[in-house]
Parts: C-alpha cells; structure tokens; sequence
C-alpha cells in the first residue's frame, strides 16, 4: 500500500511538473508569436524594396532602350534627309570614270535612256563611288552616288527609270534607285509583299519617302509608317485584315 501510494504521489508531481512547464510554454507562445509576425512584416517590407527596386531597374532599363531607339531613328531621318536629294547608280563597271569622269558617265545614261529628260540642264553637286575605298574581293562594282542640286530632278529620274524598267549603259543592264541609309532601306524591302498583294487586288500601292506605304481603301487613300500602325487599322477594317492575313 505504501509503495502504490508512493508511486501514486510521484506520478502526481511529474503530472504537475508538466503541467507548469506546458502553462509556462503557453505564456510564452503570444510572444513567439509575436517574434515571428515581426520577422514576417520584416521579411514582407523587404521583399517590397527588392521588388520596387527590380522594377525601377527594369522601368528605367525600357526608358533607356526607348530612348536608344528614338535616337536611332532620329540618326536615321536625318542620314536620309542628307540623302535625300542622291541617285544611286548600280552596275557601272569600275574603272570607267577615270577617262570619262562621274558628270560625263550620269550625262550618257540620262541621254541613252531617258531622251525626254535631254538638255533639260541637270546640275549635280557631288558624284563619287560608294564606298570609297575599293575592296579587291568585292564581286561587284561599287556604286555611283549622285548629289543632285534639286530634290524635283532626282524624282523626275527615278520617275523615267521606273517607267522604261530597263536601263542600260554600252549595254550592260543598270539600276538607278534613290540613296537610303542602310535600316530604310530595310524598312522598305519589309513592305514588298504588303506591297504585291494590295496591288493584286487593285489597291494602287505606293511605297512613299523615306519607308511609308500608301494605297485606296474604300475610295480613300491611307498612309502608314509601319506595319504596326497597319495592323492596328486593318484590325478595324475585316476585308483588309483577311487580305493582309500572315503579312502582319
């Protein structure tokens, strides 16, 4: 009897013993509790600057590139403007302007292929081949830039050019195209097939000066910059956007 009572009384204190230490882990949980929510609000405040910081850097990354592209295109208009008034001569064999000079060689063209445009008293204020270094490997002759003194006289050129499709010079096939930096350029070869099917179907295409296209629609004629201003308002038109379908 008095050994189960002592067992009885041990088991009663390790119960008590428990006991406190649970009601003392109970009274300490509000302030753990509290330690953690605090890490937590830290740990949120934090991952809030990183996540403003990353998108300032990531806002100030698109201003840079937009500001890189405006630039470029700035550069690129006025390249185009500098040109504006050249011929580009292609195909003339190298070597033939040392006996004749760069006036003489364009006076011949203009007088074997476009005799409407003779005596009309051309002036051209610089001619010279591009590039002017001469590359040995190069397969093909450098092109012939004409500096014309009237923007009017280089249309009317190119004007004749398009109208007879083939020039020549002492019989050999040659091409005359306006002088456009390298990027219109691109930019203009990128409407071509834009540029055949409107034609296709009757809608007077144009590609205009420097890379804009140009045609009738629904007795109108519209002009775009690029394909994405096109896209936006063949959106707005179902015939155009299922003749455009693939091209944009």
């Amino acid at each position: 009897m008095n050994r189960n009572a002592y067992t009885l009384r041990k088991e009663l204190e390790n119960i008590r013993r428990s006991q406190e230490k649970l009601e003392h882990s109970f009274a300490e949980m509000p302030t753990e509790l509290r330690a953690v929510k605090t890490r937590m609000n830290n740990a949120e405040e934090r991952i809030s600057d990183m996540e403003e910081r990353i998108m300032g850097i990531t806002q100030s990354g698109q201003q840079t590139e937009n500001r890189i592209k405006k630039l470029e295109s700035n550069i690129r208009d006025l390249w185009d403007n500098i040109k504006r008034a050249n011929l580009c001569i292609i195909g003339i064999p190298e070597g033939v302007e040392k006996d004749k000079g760069m006036e003489n060689i364009f006076e011949e063209i203009i007088d074997g292929n476009f005799p409407n445009l003779k005596d009309t008293g051309f002036k051209i204020q610089e001619a010279q081949r591009a590039p002017n270094k001469l590359n040995p490997n190069r397969p093909t002759p450098r092109h012939i830039i004409i500096k014309m003194a009237k923007v009017s006289d280089k249309e009317r050129i190119l004007k004749a050019a398009r109208e007879k499709q083939n020039v020549i010079y002492k019989g050999t096939p040659i091409r005359i195209s306006a002088d456009f930096s390298t990027e219109t350029l691109q930019a203009r070869r990128e409407w071509q097939e834009i540029f055949k099917v409107l034609k296709g179907k009757n809608m007077q295409p144009r590609i205009l000066y420097p890379a804009r296209i140009s045609f009738k629609i629904e007795g109108e004629i519209k002009i775009f910059p690029n394909k994405q201003k096109l896209k936006e308002y063949s959106n707005t038109k179902p015939r155009l956007k299922e003749i455009l379908k693939g091209l944009l």
